[in-house]
């Protein structure tokens, strides 16, 4: 066991920080550590990532390295209340089996902090450390940052911003200095790695955690009606999956705010929902950003990504798609300023009973006022295309062929994939896929791939098909499901190396170093 006089973090954090409606900020490296000063502070406790302790005082220093002692020296006994490292300290970037208690009967910096009762000790896990009982894990894959997040987490901090752990080759200048000794010393491209790991962390833990720079939490605001609330939350499981901040989701439904209905029913919305992207800034309180979806979406990337993406002058950004789709251009993906722009629904609806506007002008130029730019990269909103890697959102356009109502799409495989984690992990219930099988909004053999585990319907057997005989979608008649020996086999393949040893191995081996 650990000496009395060296306890572990989540001792601290039970005596010195017992609730957990704290607000904990997280200081890197990185360039927007440089923005600090544009904030007040004070509401925060400080955790401090490695040199970053020598430029002001924090409550939390939190050190990986032991060669980060060295560097920093007198700047831990003055600006730190306490000093927090893995058991087992890196040394030179690696896995070192000398313990913290050996290390501070060797530095005396370290016998000091924990001579004062300053210096204490966690879990690392993830790079060759075994767990010493009695203690949580924290795990670790590419960077502190990620670590500092899960270890503030863990301890029931609810609320996490950052400055400083950024993306990108750089650090703030600041930390000049050390571009030469410590950037990237890991062998990693850049430090965007780590937004994998904290996107999990965020999912697993329900942290809500953002840079203090932008704009929190990512609103998503999703046309839908009740018939599509199961594609709606594996939408939502997908972007949590992939997303390094806190995003909320609003089914735009179920905001309460009536649409009134135009009188020349050449004016008729299309679709249950086709107006309910002008509710977004009513919705949203006339302030701050918004971002509207369809419901028949999944995630890919990080979201974030396209939250920061800046306005400039503009109301309205919207996918920049290419000609050779050959579809009229899309208003899907939109982000939306909610305090500029000046949608009213009873306003628009107003307009289309003047003839001052037509539903074609309305859905297809968003005539209904704010300037439009199409500055979102098209990846953004990739009509049924799926290129791994490269795609950041799949719209499943084709009403027939949509994964929850059609066994036969060709990326059914994904979004059922995303649907049997979100199952597992508890994020949704097989029940609340059985409510919507009762009530026809989805097919019957969706319950069969998550009670036999099966996340490509193309490997359903013929019994579990059979259950979709006479399913009708809400909204179109479908054709029957056919199956070829070669698609099958494919399928096969694909689910055999889903997960498996030659994937792990694959995407070890491409990663960036």
């Amino acid at each position: 066991m650990p000496p009395r006089d060296l306890p572990d973090v989540f001792s601290w954090f039970a005596e010195h920080d017992r609730t957990s409606a704290t607000l904990w900020l997280i200081l890197g490296k990185g360039p927007s550590f440089a923005k600090r000063e544009s904030f007040d502070l004070t509401q925060y406790r400080l955790l401090s990532l490695n040199h970053a302790v020598r430029e002001l005082p924090v409550d939390l220093a939190h050190l990986i390295d032991i060669d980060v002692v060295d560097a920093v020296g007198e700047a831990l006994l003055t600006n730190a209340g306490a000093v927090v490292m893995p058991w087992h300290p890196h040394q030179d970037q690696a896995y070192c089996h000398t313990t913290l208690a050996e290390w501070a009967e060797r530095k005396p910096i370290l016998a000091r902090l924990r001579d004062e009762g300053r210096l204490l000790w966690y879990n690392l896990i993830g790079t060759g450390a075994a767990a010493r009982p009695g203690s949580p894990e924290v795990l670790v894959k590419y960077f502190s940052g990620e670590a500092a997040v899960n270890l503030l987490a863990t301890a029931g901090v609810r609320t996490i911003r950052s400055l400083g752990v950024d993306g990108g080759t750089r650090y703030s200048g600041t930390f000049k200095d050390l571009a030469g000794s410590t950037l990237l010393a890991n062998g990693r491209s850049s430090f965007d790695k780590q937004f994998d790991r904290i996107a999990k962390i965020i999912l697993t833990t329900g942290v809500d955690f953002a840079p203090l720079d932008v704009e929190a939490p990512i609103r998503v605001y999703v046309a839908c009606t009740e018939s599509e609330l199961v594609p709606v939350k594996v939408l939502e499981y997908s972007l949590m999956k992939h997303t390094s901040m806190t995003v909320t989701v609003t089914p735009l439904y179920q905001t309460g705010i009536a649409v009134p209905v135009p009188m020349d029913p050449r004016n008729h919305a299309r679709t249950p929902f086709s107006f309910q992207r002008f509710l977004i800034p009513q919705a949203a309180g006339r302030r701050g950003l918004g971002v509207y979806l369809d419901a028949d979406m999944q995630v890919f990337q990080d979201f974030r990504e396209l939250w920061t993406t800046p306005m400039d002058q503009a109301e309205i950004l919207a996918v920049d798609e290419p000609i050779e789709t050959g579809r009229q251009p899309q208003f899907s993906v939109m982000l939306l300023d909610c305090e500029r722009l000046p949608w009213s629904i009873d306003e628009i609806i107003g307009r289309l009973d003047r003839g001052e506007l037509t539903y074609e002008r309305l859905m297809y130029e968003m005539a209904a006022g704010g300037r439009v730019t199409r500055t979102l990269p098209a990846k953004w909103n990739r009509l049924e295309r799926y290129v791994e890697g490269d795609t950041g959102l799949v719209h499943y356009t084709d009403m027939e062929t949509q994964p929850w109502v059609y066994a036969d799409h060709p990326f059914g495989y994904l979004w059922c994939r995303d649907l049997l984690e979100a199952v597992k992990t508890g994020f949704t219930s097989a029940a609340f896929v059985r409510e919507h099988v009762e009530r026809g909004h989805v097919r019957p053999s969706l319950l069969y791939q998550i009670e036999h585990g099966i996340d490509d319907p193309v490997l359903l057997p013929a019994r579990a098909l059979a259950l979709d005989r006479g399913f009708r979608a809400p909204y179109t008649k479908l054709g029957a499901v056919t199956r070829n020996p070669a698609k099958k086999l494919k399928a096969l393949l694909r689910h055999w190396y889903h997960g498996s040893l030659a994937q792990r191995v694959h995407r070890r081996l491409s990663e960036p170093r």
